[in-house]
């Protein structure tokens, strides 16, 4: 598989919005703890670094979310874990809308990018119209769909 992965989109700056409310939260977690233990000294210490190393890989994982592409096909990077897939084992990409039933209504919360494999299984690209990327670039999330199907397109071409 590639080593030249590309991002289609440059990410967009909710998510500076996300790491600092996460660097608020784990330190409220950290406060609590030292309060709920009365720990002192080390006991202190050791629960601030530990919950700043989960931070720093947090963050460095929410910095690499996204979509990358390469000639032999699509990498998505999400918070957990990340997945490749050569473009030969995806039968499409499409837009899915998706909404949510609360009661009788219908709430409709954005597109979404999926990619249909080959074996009839459906993956979630992470790439949501409404998310931190695109909240306000509807356009953009628009042209890195269309990139993604061209690609796909294009590989799927004989040569």
């Amino acid at each position: 598989m590639a080593d030249n992965w590309v991002r289609p989109y440059q990410p967009g700056s909710g998510r500076w919005l996300v790491i600092a409310w996460e660097a608020f939260a784990l330190a409220m977690l950290s406060w609590a703890t030292v309060r709920q233990f009365d720990l002192i000294g080390h006991g202190v210490r050791v629960v601030a670094c530990l919950l700043a190393a989960v931070w720093v890989v947090g963050a460095w994982r929410i910095l690499q979310l996204g979509v990358y592409v390469s000639a032999d096909g699509v990498l998505i990077r999400g918070l957990l874990r990340s997945r490749v897939m050569t473009w030969r084992e995806i039968a499409s990409v499409r837009l899915h809308r998706a909404t949510h039933r609360l009661g009788p209504w219908q709430i409709e919360s954005g597109a979404t990018v999926l990619l249909d494999r080959l074996d009839g299984a459906t993956v979630n690209t992470e790439l949501w119209e409404k998310g931190v990327d695109f909240h306000s670039r509807p356009t953009l999330f628009r042209a890195v769909y269309q990139e993604i199907r061209t690609r796909h397109r294009t590989a799927a071409e004989p040569t």
